[in-house]
Protein backbone atom coordinates (compact mmCIF):
# COMPACT_ATOMS: atom_id res chain seq x y z
CA UNK A 1 0.00 0.00 0.00
CA UNK A 2 1.31 3.44 -0.91
CA UNK A 3 2.39 5.41 2.15
CA UNK A 4 2.24 2.45 4.51
CA UNK A 5 5.66 3.23 6.00
CA UNK A 6 4.74 6.85 6.71
CA UNK A 7 1.34 5.85 8.10
CA UNK A 8 2.96 3.30 10.41
CA UNK A 9 5.41 5.91 11.69
CA UNK A 10 2.70 8.54 12.22
CA UNK A 11 0.56 6.23 14.31
CA UNK A 12 3.58 4.82 16.20
CA UNK A 13 4.40 8.24 17.60
CA UNK A 14 2.78 7.82 21.03
CA UNK A 15 4.78 4.63 21.57
CA UNK A 16 8.00 6.12 20.23
CA UNK A 17 7.64 9.34 22.22
CA UNK A 18 7.25 7.33 25.41
CA UNK A 19 10.76 5.95 24.80
CA UNK A 20 12.57 9.26 24.24
CA UNK A 21 15.43 9.43 26.78
CA UNK A 22 15.06 12.00 29.55
CA UNK A 23 18.14 11.32 31.68
CA UNK A 24 20.54 13.91 30.27
CA UNK A 25 20.75 17.69 30.50
CA UNK A 26 22.68 20.23 28.50
CA UNK A 27 25.44 22.05 30.37
CA UNK A 28 25.15 25.73 31.22
CA UNK A 29 26.79 26.99 28.04
CA UNK A 30 26.21 28.89 24.81
CA UNK A 31 24.40 26.35 22.66
CA UNK A 32 23.67 26.36 18.94
CA UNK A 33 21.44 23.77 17.28
CA UNK A 34 22.21 22.60 13.73
CA UNK A 35 20.41 20.46 11.16
CA UNK A 36 19.17 20.27 7.58
CA UNK A 37 15.65 19.82 6.23
CA UNK A 38 13.31 18.30 8.80
CA UNK A 39 16.19 18.14 11.27
CA UNK A 40 16.70 21.91 10.92
CA UNK A 41 13.05 22.47 11.75
CA UNK A 42 13.50 20.29 14.84
CA UNK A 43 16.63 22.24 15.76
CA UNK A 44 14.71 25.51 15.55
CA UNK A 45 12.27 24.38 18.24
CA UNK A 46 15.11 24.28 20.77
CA UNK A 47 16.56 27.79 20.48
CA UNK A 48 19.30 29.42 18.44
CA UNK A 49 19.51 27.30 15.28
CA UNK A 50 21.44 27.26 12.02
CA UNK A 51 20.87 25.37 8.81
CA UNK A 52 23.86 23.05 8.30
CA UNK A 53 25.22 24.90 5.27
CA UNK A 54 25.11 28.22 7.14
CA UNK A 55 27.03 26.63 10.02
CA UNK A 56 29.67 25.49 7.51
CA UNK A 57 29.91 28.87 5.81
CA UNK A 58 30.22 30.77 9.08
CA UNK A 59 30.96 28.51 12.07
CA UNK A 60 29.05 30.00 15.00
CA UNK A 61 30.48 31.37 18.20
CA UNK A 62 29.21 28.94 20.79
CA UNK A 63 30.47 26.52 23.42
CA UNK A 64 28.32 23.58 22.36
CA UNK A 65 26.85 22.51 19.04
CA UNK A 66 23.87 20.15 19.19
CA UNK A 67 23.52 18.43 15.82
CA UNK A 68 20.27 16.83 14.66
CA UNK A 69 20.41 14.09 12.02
CA UNK A 70 17.89 11.27 11.80
CA UNK A 71 20.30 8.79 10.23
CA UNK A 72 23.47 10.36 11.61
CA UNK A 73 25.06 10.72 8.17
CA UNK A 74 23.73 14.00 6.74
CA UNK A 75 26.66 15.32 4.69
CA UNK A 76 26.39 19.05 5.43
CA UNK A 77 25.64 18.40 9.10
CA UNK A 78 28.82 16.32 9.20
CA UNK A 79 30.74 19.21 7.64
CA UNK A 80 29.26 21.59 10.22
CA UNK A 81 30.48 19.31 12.99
CA UNK A 82 33.92 19.06 11.42
CA UNK A 83 34.24 22.85 11.15
CA UNK A 84 33.17 23.56 14.74
CA UNK A 85 35.89 23.67 17.37
CA UNK A 86 33.76 23.32 20.47
CA UNK A 87 31.97 20.46 22.17
CA UNK A 88 29.45 18.55 20.06
CA UNK A 89 26.35 16.50 20.91
CA UNK A 90 24.13 14.56 18.49
CA UNK A 91 20.38 13.86 18.55
CA UNK A 92 19.72 11.00 16.14
CA UNK A 93 18.01 7.71 15.40
CA UNK A 94 21.16 5.57 15.54
CA UNK A 95 24.27 5.47 17.70
CA UNK A 96 26.53 4.66 14.74
CA UNK A 97 27.78 6.98 12.04
CA UNK A 98 30.36 9.57 11.10
CA UNK A 99 28.66 12.39 12.98
CA UNK A 100 28.37 10.32 16.13
CA UNK A 101 32.11 9.63 15.98
CA UNK A 102 32.76 13.37 16.40
CA UNK A 103 30.41 13.91 19.33
CA UNK A 104 30.91 13.70 23.07
CA UNK A 105 27.26 12.73 23.67
CA UNK A 106 24.90 10.83 21.34
CA UNK A 107 21.21 10.89 22.22
CA UNK A 108 19.32 8.16 20.34
CA UNK A 109 15.77 9.51 20.35
CA UNK A 110 13.92 6.76 18.43
CA UNK A 111 13.69 2.99 18.98
CA UNK A 112 14.36 2.38 15.27
CA UNK A 113 15.43 4.28 12.16
CA UNK A 114 12.36 5.57 10.36
CA UNK A 115 11.93 3.86 6.99
CA UNK A 116 9.76 6.40 5.20
CA UNK A 117 11.72 9.28 3.66
CA UNK A 118 8.84 11.56 4.62
CA UNK A 119 9.98 11.80 8.23
CA UNK A 120 7.38 12.13 10.95
CA UNK A 121 8.10 10.13 14.11
CA UNK A 122 11.81 10.88 13.92
CA UNK A 123 10.94 14.60 13.82
CA UNK A 124 8.65 14.61 16.83
CA UNK A 125 11.02 12.40 18.81
CA UNK A 126 13.94 14.71 18.00
CA UNK A 127 11.93 17.72 19.18
CA UNK A 128 10.98 15.89 22.37
CA UNK A 129 14.59 14.84 22.98
CA UNK A 130 15.83 18.41 22.52
CA UNK A 131 13.24 19.68 24.98
CA UNK A 132 14.15 16.96 27.47
CA UNK A 133 17.81 17.96 27.24
CA UNK A 134 16.69 21.44 28.31
CA UNK A 135 14.83 20.06 31.31
CA UNK A 136 11.27 20.08 29.97
CA UNK A 137 8.94 17.41 31.32
CA UNK A 138 7.88 15.59 28.13
CA UNK A 139 5.94 12.85 29.93
CA UNK A 140 2.56 14.09 28.71
CA UNK A 141 3.45 14.19 25.01
CA UNK A 142 2.61 10.55 24.12
CA UNK A 143 -0.94 10.88 25.44
CA UNK A 144 -1.45 14.29 23.82
CA UNK A 145 -0.28 13.00 20.42
CA UNK A 146 -2.56 9.97 20.79
CA UNK A 147 -5.47 12.36 21.34
CA UNK A 148 -4.59 14.32 18.21
CA UNK A 149 -4.38 11.11 16.19
CA UNK A 150 -7.84 10.10 17.42
CA UNK A 151 -9.37 13.48 16.49
CA UNK A 152 -11.20 14.14 13.23
CA UNK A 153 -8.59 14.93 10.54
CA UNK A 154 -8.82 17.95 8.31
CA UNK A 155 -10.62 17.18 5.03
CA UNK A 156 -8.56 16.97 1.85
CA UNK A 157 -9.27 19.24 -1.10
CA UNK A 158 -8.26 19.72 -4.72
CA UNK A 159 -6.22 22.88 -4.08
CA UNK A 160 -2.87 22.96 -5.88
CA UNK A 161 -1.41 25.74 -3.70
CA UNK A 162 -1.18 25.54 0.07
CA UNK A 163 0.02 28.09 2.61
CA UNK A 164 0.96 27.74 6.27
CA UNK A 165 1.81 30.81 8.36
CA UNK A 166 3.19 31.01 11.87
CA UNK A 167 5.39 33.08 14.15
CA UNK A 168 7.47 32.65 17.29
CA UNK A 169 7.22 29.14 18.68
CA UNK A 170 5.05 28.18 15.67
CA UNK A 171 7.47 29.19 12.92
CA UNK A 172 9.32 25.84 12.90
CA UNK A 173 5.97 24.02 12.76
CA UNK A 174 4.88 26.11 9.76
CA UNK A 175 8.06 25.18 7.91
CA UNK A 176 7.79 21.50 8.79
CA UNK A 177 4.11 21.37 7.83
CA UNK A 178 4.92 22.77 4.42
CA UNK A 179 7.79 20.35 3.92
CA UNK A 180 5.48 17.40 4.64
CA UNK A 181 2.92 18.65 2.11
CA UNK A 182 5.57 19.23 -0.54
CA UNK A 183 7.55 16.00 -0.21
CA UNK A 184 4.64 13.74 0.76
CA UNK A 185 1.81 14.97 -1.46
CA UNK A 186 3.82 16.88 -4.13
CA UNK A 187 1.75 20.07 -3.81
CA UNK A 188 3.04 23.63 -4.10
CA UNK A 189 3.08 24.65 -0.44
CA UNK A 190 4.70 27.71 1.06
CA UNK A 191 5.60 28.71 4.62
CA UNK A 192 5.26 32.32 5.72
CA UNK A 193 6.25 34.04 8.93
CA UNK A 194 2.98 35.68 9.95
CA UNK A 195 4.14 39.28 9.81
CA UNK A 196 6.04 38.80 6.55
CA UNK A 197 2.90 37.39 4.97
CA UNK A 198 1.20 40.73 5.62
CA UNK A 199 3.97 42.77 4.02
CA UNK A 200 3.55 42.25 0.29
CA UNK A 201 3.15 38.48 0.00
CA UNK A 202 -0.63 38.74 -0.08
CA UNK A 203 -0.36 40.16 -3.61
CA UNK A 204 0.40 36.63 -4.86
CA UNK A 205 -2.37 34.91 -2.86
CA UNK A 206 -5.96 34.43 -3.98
CA UNK A 207 -8.94 32.12 -3.49
CA UNK A 208 -7.10 29.22 -5.15
CA UNK A 209 -4.79 28.88 -2.11
CA UNK A 210 -5.73 26.65 0.86
CA UNK A 211 -4.47 28.42 3.99
CA UNK A 212 -3.62 27.53 7.58
CA UNK A 213 -2.55 30.13 10.15
CA UNK A 214 -0.95 28.86 13.36
CA UNK A 215 -2.40 30.97 16.15
CA UNK A 216 0.23 31.00 18.89
CA UNK A 217 -0.31 33.23 21.88
CA UNK A 218 -0.13 36.87 22.93
CA UNK A 219 0.83 39.35 20.24
CA UNK A 220 1.50 36.49 17.80
CA UNK A 221 -2.11 35.36 18.21
CA UNK A 222 -3.40 38.86 17.53
CA UNK A 223 -1.43 39.05 14.29
CA UNK A 224 -2.45 35.49 13.37
CA UNK A 225 -6.10 36.45 13.65
CA UNK A 226 -5.40 39.50 11.49
CA UNK A 227 -3.67 37.33 8.90
CA UNK A 228 -6.59 34.89 8.85
CA UNK A 229 -9.00 37.79 8.35
CA UNK A 230 -6.90 39.14 5.47
CA UNK A 231 -6.83 35.75 3.76
CA UNK A 232 -10.57 35.33 4.21
CA UNK A 233 -11.06 38.75 2.61
CA UNK A 234 -9.23 37.37 -0.44
CA UNK A 235 -11.69 34.49 -0.64
CA UNK A 236 -9.31 31.83 0.70
CA UNK A 237 -10.38 28.74 2.60
CA UNK A 238 -8.62 29.52 5.90
CA UNK A 239 -8.17 27.51 9.09
CA UNK A 240 -6.93 29.31 12.19
CA UNK A 241 -5.11 26.56 14.11
CA UNK A 242 -4.82 26.70 17.89
CA UNK A 243 -1.32 25.61 18.93
CA UNK A 244 0.18 24.25 22.13
CA UNK A 245 3.49 22.42 21.55
CA UNK A 246 5.57 21.74 18.41
CA UNK A 247 5.29 17.97 18.89
CA UNK A 248 1.50 17.90 19.08
CA UNK A 249 0.97 20.73 16.60
CA UNK A 250 2.61 19.00 13.63
CA UNK A 251 0.61 15.78 13.85
CA UNK A 252 -2.53 17.08 12.13
CA UNK A 253 -0.38 18.20 9.19
CA UNK A 254 1.17 14.74 9.03
CA UNK A 255 -2.34 13.26 8.86
CA UNK A 256 -3.32 15.79 6.20
CA UNK A 257 -0.29 14.83 4.12
CA UNK A 258 -1.15 11.12 4.35
CA UNK A 259 -4.77 11.71 3.42
CA UNK A 260 -3.93 14.11 0.61
CA UNK A 261 -1.37 11.69 -0.85
CA UNK A 262 -3.91 8.85 -0.71
CA UNK A 263 -6.59 10.97 -2.38
CA UNK A 264 -4.20 11.89 -5.17
CA UNK A 265 -2.84 8.39 -5.63
CA UNK A 266 0.78 9.22 -4.79
CA UNK A 267 3.26 7.51 -2.47
CA UNK A 268 4.81 9.75 0.22
CA UNK A 269 7.33 7.14 1.38
CA UNK A 270 9.89 7.75 -1.37
CA UNK A 271 9.30 11.55 -1.62
CA UNK A 272 9.00 11.08 -5.38
CA UNK A 273 12.35 9.34 -5.79
CA UNK A 274 10.58 6.31 -7.23
CA UNK A 275 10.34 8.51 -10.35
CA UNK A 276 13.62 8.47 -12.30
CA UNK A 277 13.67 12.25 -12.79
CA UNK A 278 13.49 13.00 -9.08
CA UNK A 279 16.04 10.31 -8.28
CA UNK A 280 18.42 11.87 -10.81
CA UNK A 281 17.88 15.23 -9.12
CA UNK A 282 18.70 13.71 -5.71
CA UNK A 283 21.81 12.06 -7.16
CA UNK A 284 22.91 15.33 -8.81
CA UNK A 285 22.88 17.38 -5.62
CA UNK A 286 24.42 14.61 -3.52
CA UNK A 287 27.56 14.79 -5.68
CA UNK A 288 28.14 18.49 -4.97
Amino acid sequence: MAGELMRAAVFAQPEWLAQVPTNRRLPDARVVYVGAGTSFHAAQTAGRALQSLEAVLDPPEADLMVLVSHEGETELTLEAAQSFGGEKWLVTGTSDGRIADLCREVVVCTPATEQSLCHTASYTCAVAALRALQGEDIGGLPERVAQVLEAEPWPVSAHERWLVAGAGRDWPSAQEAVLKLREGAFVAAEAHETEQLLHGHLAAVDETVRCFVLEGEGRAAERARGAAAALEALGCNVTLVATEHPVADIVRFQRLTLDLAAARGVDPDRIRRDDARWQRAADAHSRS
